[in-house]
């Protein structure tokens, strides 16, 4: 693919989807990205190769995978079985200082730490990034990276990969149809837990195969200790993870985000267990508060999460996995995949509105799309940057143990100075993202 050069290239492709979104239509971008290269492929390196990670690479195995990055080096042998002539990296700041010129894209699925580092050094360097989610480990390292997007011109995608299925879009056009009439409340749960459990006294050395240090990176310096970290282990630490909220909400509260219009909240409280100092809670209740958008209602969303999730909404037996949406005129409860609306009788019959939005081709073939010059991912992060602060946001309230009134614009709780340390962090020397 590389016939000129890849600065140039990107470029080109930029200049390409900027065209493709003042044209409007998501069709016709797309079409616009065919018909510009069909025949040539990205150059794509990913960071981080297992799980989640593994996932996304398949995602975009359709195009050349050219380098690849892992700590360990029993996940990066199992990738390159895949892709063989890739070159390979333990870290991936040396990847992006050797590769830059020679990459149009970079896929990032490590542990939610190292995200904001990572991304926000690709962008830097003009290429194009999808990030798992949540997008960063702080709200601060949200809006940088969202800002620094926006001004390099790179194609963005956040991992909520749920967001290109039907259901969702279904319910997002019944919602704005007024159905249910004005929505003001929504209420988002999910089952699951990560948290819990107290640092591990010790330590021991970490297996040849990992370079425990790079996995560290940005987060202070730890003794390694088998199975409390890595692998999988890392997202009940508040060094490394977000817990259930970071992980779940970007992809439960996108389905309310996107359907009623939502941006920034206004305030924000929590109801959960006393705060642990190194893990995150195993059951926690989110309160945002949304003002008015263009003439709709103010919004109240409820999170649930753990052993914190509802049985019941509003009189409505409700499963362990869910959205609910109050409205003037009735409820409706949505998942990945259904949406049904109460009360029954009233809605006996319904016929949902002819759908508007088109399908998705795929959450990563959006995002390889825009690469190309097609219209931004519908989780770009001028979209999803927003989500992850407000997702976050519970996260500083829950720590701070009080109720935050949020200013966005500065990012700051303006009755609470003591959250600026969990709005912001510190970073070990090399890995800074400022």
């Amino acid at each position: 693919m590389r016939k000129h050069s890849s600065f140039d290239r990107r470029n080109f492709l930029k200049t390409s989807a900027g065209a493709a979104l003042s044209a409007g239509l998501w069709r016709s971008g797309l079409a616009a990205a065919e018909s510009t290269s069909p025949n040539e492929k990205l150059n794509i390196a990913c960071i981080g190769t297992a799980n989640r990670a593994e996932e996304d690479i398949k995602g975009v195995a359709g195009e050349h995978i050219v380098a690849l990055c892992d700590v360990d080096q029993n996940y990066l042998d199992r990738s390159l079985k895949q892709f063989p002539g890739a070159r390979t990296y333990h870290d991936f700041r040396e990847l992006l200082e050797q590769e830059a010129e020679k990459i149009d894209a970079v896929v990032i699925a490590t542990a939610d730490h190292a995200h904001a580092p990572a991304a926000i050094r690709a962008i830097r360097k003009g290429l194009h990034v999808y990030v798992e989610k949540p997008l960063s480990h702080t709200i601060h390292e949200a809006r940088l990276i969202t800002e620094a997007a926006r001004e390099h011109g790179v194609a963005t995608q956040l991992g909520t990969q749920v967001h290109a299925e039907p259901n969702y879009r279904r319910v997002v056009e019944v919602i704005r149809s007024g159905a249910i009439g004005d929505v003001h409340e929504a209420h988002v749960w999910v089952g699951k837990h990560w948290g819990g459990g107290d640092r591990p006294e010790g330590g021991q050395e970490p297996p040849a195969t990992l370079s425990w240090d790079l996995w560290l990176g940005p987060a202070p310096e730890r003794p390694f200790f088998a199975g409390r970290y890595h692998p999988a282990q890392w997202r009940r630490w508040w060094d490394f993870g977000t817990g259930t909220l970071g992980d779940m909400a970007c992809h439960y509260m996108d389905l309310p985000f996107w359907a009623l219009d939502l941006k920034y909240p206004t305030r924000c409280s929590t109801e959960g267990p006393p705060v642990h100092p190194e893990t995150c809670p195993i059951g926690l209740i989110v309160h945002l508060d949304f003002p008015e958008r263009d003439g709709k209602s103010p919004v109240k969303m409820t999170w649930y999460d753990g052993n914190m999730i509802p049985k019941e909404i509003h009189g409505q037996r409700v499963p362990p996995n869910g959205v609910m949406f109050v409205g003037s005129e009735g409820m409706m409860f949505a998942d990945y995949s259904n949406y049904r609306l109460f009360p029954s009788e009233k809605f006996a019959g319904f016929q949902p509105p002819e759908p508007t939005i088109a399908p998705s081709p795929g959450h990563h073939a959006e995002w390889i799309a825009a690469c190309k010059g097609g219209v931004p991912g519908l989780c770009n992060f001028d979209y999803s940057g927003p989500l992850t602060e407000s997702v976050l946001l519970g996260n500083v309230a829950y720590r701070c143990e009080q109720e935050i009134e949020w200013d966005a614009a500065n990012l700051k709780a303006t009755n609470c100075p003591e959250a600026d340390k969990y709005i912001r962090k510190e970073y070990r020397e090399g890995w800074e993202v400022a």
